[in-house]
């Protein structure tokens, strides 16, 4: 945007008393020969334009994900499998931990479930060869009890029976009891030798989401320990966000238009200004800083170009609402004073006339002009310093600047 040229007050005085007594001596001397004197300058017309409502701000770009890769379990580092800087995908093998000490415990698990099975099967053939002895047991207890009754069996025998019997139905509670002790030692074997499974699983570790990987912050070799230091970080760069704040005055605005569709956002670059970045805002924050009085924003951008980095300071661009019928004028035509910014107005008759304005914001090259002048006046663009209140000029059309139509 151009910066509109500075005149203190003191010296727009000056200028116009030393211009005003060299325009009388002028005036007397071209009376003398024929006419008074005529400034050339450049003007342009006030043009009448719908203007969007942009808000410029300064961002920082965020990766959408931060991982840090550590490690879930203890041992030697023996590989890396990616190189410092690296783009590396979701799943790549990023590490290897010495896998032996592991695969030992595994093995070892593995063993103790088979044991417990054997455990099983051997005390199931047990408490089927106690079922039958108590089946025959009982059989014999029934018999020897009717023998009694008819009097052909002592009482002796039939007590005899009768305690066989009661053992070994305990005897088959009891093996039944060995089969459930051994069936919970296999639940719990079968949970050790799946930890282990798992442990050995942990020796790879790969790439928990797509990114770029950072400084490898743990050499081969090292010891690692479990969830300590972290090995790498990964910024995971598709999509990312770009954060920023605005006045907490267009709040409304903006939760009306976004709840209508997503407000879109321009980002640019300082090493490529003239080439925008689109995304479209996802978040707006719960809470109004009371610090700035502004409202946190989050942009999201596919950056599938990889333009927009982490931590990057970027230019945002947040189009509003639109201003219909406004007044613009060309940043060149506006002059600053101390009791504010003015242009010179030139009038019918060719004369100029010093008019104070209030500008709005600003757009491409020009501003939007809130008070002070309306659409189709004619304001000077060139020239200023030669002028004064109510000297005549001899106007020349200046090119229109970027922003007019």
């Amino acid at each position: 945007m151009p910066v509109p040229r500075i005149v203190s007050a003191g010296l727009l005085a000056g200028l116009a008393v030393a211009l005003t007594a060299c325009n009388k001596q002028n005036q007397e001397a071209h009376a003398m020969a024929g006419g008074p004197p005529v400034t050339p300058v450049s003007v342009a017309k006030v043009a009448q334009q719908s203007v969007p409502t942009e808000l410029k701000v300064v961002g920082t770009v965020d990766a959408s994900s931060i991982v840090q890769v550590k490690s879930q379990i203890a041992g030697q580092l023996v590989k890396v499998g990616f190189a410092e800087g690296q783009n590396v995908n979701k799943g790549d093998l990023l590490f290897v931990i010495d896998p032996r000490p592991y695969e030992d415990a595994l093995r070892q698990a593995e063993a103790a479930v088979e044991r417990d099975r054997a455990q099983i099967a051997q005390s199931e053939a047990t408490l089927a060869r106690d079922a039958a002895q108590a089946k025959y047991a009982e059989t014999d207890a029934a018999r020897n009890a009717e023998l009694q009754k008819e009097g052909l069996a002592s009482k002796s025998q039939f007590d005899q029976s009768r305690s066989a019997a009661d053992v070994s139905r305990e005897t088959v509670r009891a093996s039944t009891a060995t089969i459930d002790s051994a069936k919970a030692a296999l639940q719990a074997d079968l949970a050790a030798a799946a930890a282990a499974k798992l442990n050995l699983s942990y020796c790879q570790i790969p790439a928990p989401i797509s990114g770029r990987a950072g400084n490898l912050l743990v050499q081969a070799g090292n010891l690692v320990k479990v969830n300590d230091v972290p090995l790498v970080i990964i910024h995971q760069m598709e999509p990312i966000f770009v954060n920023f704040s605005v006045p907490e005055r267009h709040l409304a605005a903006i939760r009306r238009l976004q709840a209508a569709h997503p407000l879109e956002v321009r980002v640019f670059t300082a090493d490529d200004p003239t080439r925008a970045a689109s995304g479209h805002v996802s978040v707006i924050d719960n809470t109004v800083d009371s610090t700035t009085g502004g409202i946190h924003l989050k942009a999201v951008f596919e950056n599938r170009d990889r333009r927009l980095w982490p931590g990057q300071f970027v230019n945002v661009l947040l189009t509003l609402d639109t201003i219909q019928n406004a007044a613009v004028v060309p940043a060149e035509a506006v002059q600053n004073a101390q009791q504010g910014q003015f242009v010179y107005v030139v009038k019918a008759d060719k004369h100029v006339e010093l008019r104070m304005v209030t500008l709005g914001q600003s757009f491409g090259s020009s501003f939007v002009v809130d008070k002070g002048l309306e659409p189709g006046e004619t304001v000077v663009t060139d020239g200023q310093l030669r002028l004064f209140p109510n000297a005549e000029v001899k106007p020349v059309e200046s090119p229109k600047p970027e922003g007019q139509s």
